[in-house]
């Protein structure tokens, strides 16, 4: 670890320590820290002329749930560096390997999680956004439109909603009931909202889905943002579907979602994962009025199970050094050579394992 990277970590651990005290008040956390330990290891099994990687980095934010260590990096023959985008708290690792050099890089990070909840029941002063900060959250990106059939959709759903925090859960829970899980969606989805809303097709997986919710909010009025990582460990709250099996995560990518409240800050909502629930939590499927699917729906609003791991909130992500367009988002390693960019979901030609281990409980 060189030593920018130790300062780094050890002012932001400070940082959110001191937010995450300031913030009780109007969020419950868990007592105690988990800490785990992210590997991934990246080959690219047919390099041409130069190749760059890039590989997200657990977020780095004063976040109340999470508090990010250091990060280690081996490449020979590489140059690797780093990359920050502070408003989406977007780190990555930018690598260059040149021709010649077969690109093989093991990237090691650790974050440490707890389990958090927002308290909706009674209104607290919170710290409120900026103007600016406000307006970066309400924006329209390529795959999450707030005009249109968007926010024809957001207002048909809010309109009789008297509060903003009746808003964001009639929002939550117009998706629960009207979209469904698709286990045939490539990876995580591509969040394309507008798509969805004009073909009808409401199903997905957790970057459509989640994203939708986060689209609809913006276009009601509300800054909301998905939250991009990786699912870290079992579940302990008895939801064997919401968690991992094995140390082995390399398909565990998992986005979440964030709305922002003025009475109460950031609030965790995560509707995609209560139609998880009902499509795969054992014996599935689950009708919406099973038991343990509202479960799943009464806690998912408000509050996320911190086996899982933030990285950024970054939509159009422009990738350093990078020939190709920009990403919708950001969640899994990205590689490019002197062909062209690299299908991060096919192994036949980006290789890439993810390890991750839980290291201490405190």
């Amino acid at each position: 670890m060189n030593r920018r990277d130790f300062l780094q970590a050890a002012g932001l651990i400070a940082c959110i320590s001191s937010s995450s005290r300031t913030a009780r008040g109007q969020h419950s956390v868990t007592p105690g820290w988990r800490t785990f330990e992210l590997t991934t290891r990246i080959e690219i099994v047919k390099p041409s002329g130069t190749t760059h990687i890039w590989v997200p980095e657990p977020l780095i934010s004063q976040a109340p749930f999470q508090r990010t260590g250091p990060t280690t990096w081996q490449g020979s023959g590489g140059i690797v560096k780093k990359s920050q985008n502070t408003r989406d708290a977007l780190d990555m690792l930018v690598a260059r390997f040149p021709p010649g050099v077969q690109p093989v890089l093991t990237v090691t990070s650790r974050a440490s999680t707890r389990t958090w909840s927002a308290d909706l029941s009674v209104p607290e002063h919170s710290q409120r956004l900026t103007p600016a900060e406000r307006d970066y959250f309400l924006r329209a990106t390529t795959q999450l439109p707030t005009d249109g059939i968007v926010r024809q959709k957001a207002t048909a759903i809010t309109k009789n909603a008297g509060t903003d925090l009746q808003k964001a859960r009639a929002i939550y829970e117009w998706i629960v009931e009207n979209t469904y899980r698709n286990p045939k969606t490539r990876g995580c989805g591509t969040g394309d909202i507008r798509f969805m809303l004009e073909s009808g097709d409401l199903g997905g997986k957790c970057a459509d889905l989640n994203a939708l919710y986060v689209g609809l909010a913006r276009a009601a009025g509300l800054p909301a943002r998905d939250v991009y990582g990786i699912r870290a460990a079992p579940s302990q709250l008895g939801f064997k579907s919401l968690g991992v099996s094995s140390e082995n995560v390399t398909k565990a990518q998992h986005c979440r979602a964030e709305v922002y409240l003025d009475d109460y800050g950031w609030v965790p909502v995560d509707p995609a994962d209560v139609r998880k629930v009902m499509l795969e939590e054992p014996p599935h499927p689950r009708p919406l009025d099973d038991e343990t699917v509202t479960r799943a729906r009464k806690r998912l609003f408000g509050s996320w199970e911190m086996n899982w791991i933030a990285f950024n909130f970054g939509h159009d992500v422009s990738l350093p050094g990078s020939a190709g367009p920009p990403l919708h988002f950001l969640m899994y390693p990205q590689a490019e050579t002197a062909d062209g960019r690299l299908d991060c979901l096919n192994p036949e030609t980006f290789r890439y394992e993810i390890q991750c281990r839980e290291i201490s409980t405190v």
